[in-house]
């Protein structure tokens, strides 16, 4: 399989089992801690789970005349066109930072079915009541694709409520 394939492969195959109980701060850090379990697809009952926390800034707002001075850097006309055309509509946008702390990953392995795995991390969270931890099932080789796809996913959900705080506030 091509590195491409194994890309949307790890794409389909995410699944968040039980997403945090609330979205991305608008005014603050979030601090996700997550549960990424896979199954090793060359060993019987093999199961993995990665342990880890992503720090999300707080959006930052992208106006219309700054957006394609950020994000059009060695783009050429047609996007030049359609910045010139969201700045025309006065349209703003949300900037979202992420770092997914590596140094607080902790992987370990499991000698039992995936789902009897997912089973027992659920409750090992549930016990810990945190509103901000997520549990994902994805793919063993591309586990890191399959975190991000949660992330752009939580961002997507997250950027209505995000944008109607900021309006109260007079922000926008």
């Amino acid at each position: 399989m091509s590195a491409i394939d194994d890309f949307h492969y790890a794409l389909e195959q995410t699944v968040v089992i039980q997403p945090p109980e609330r979205r991305l701060s608008t005014f603050s850090v979030s601090m996700l801690s997550y549960y990424l379990v896979t199954e090793d697809l060359d060993a019987v009952n093999v199961s993995r789970v990665r342990e880890g926390s992503i720090e999300a800034a707080r959006p930052q707002i992208i106006t219309p005349g700054n957006f394609s001075k950020l994000m059009l850097e060695g783009f050429g006309e047609q996007a030049e066109r359609l910045a010139a055309a969201l700045s025309e509509r006065r349209a703003g946008f949300l900037k979202y930072g992420f770092t997914v702390k590596k140094s607080d990953l902790r992987t370990y392995e499991a000698h039992e079915p995936v789902d009897a795995v997912i089973a027992r991390v659920k409750g090992d969270v549930a016990a810990k009541h945190d509103p901000l931890s997520v549990i994902i099932k994805g793919v063993d080789d591309a586990w890191e694709v399959c975190l991000l796809k949660f992330m752009m996913d939580l961002v997507g959900a997250s950027g209505e409520k995000n944008l109607r705080d900021l309006r109260e506030r007079g922000l926008l």
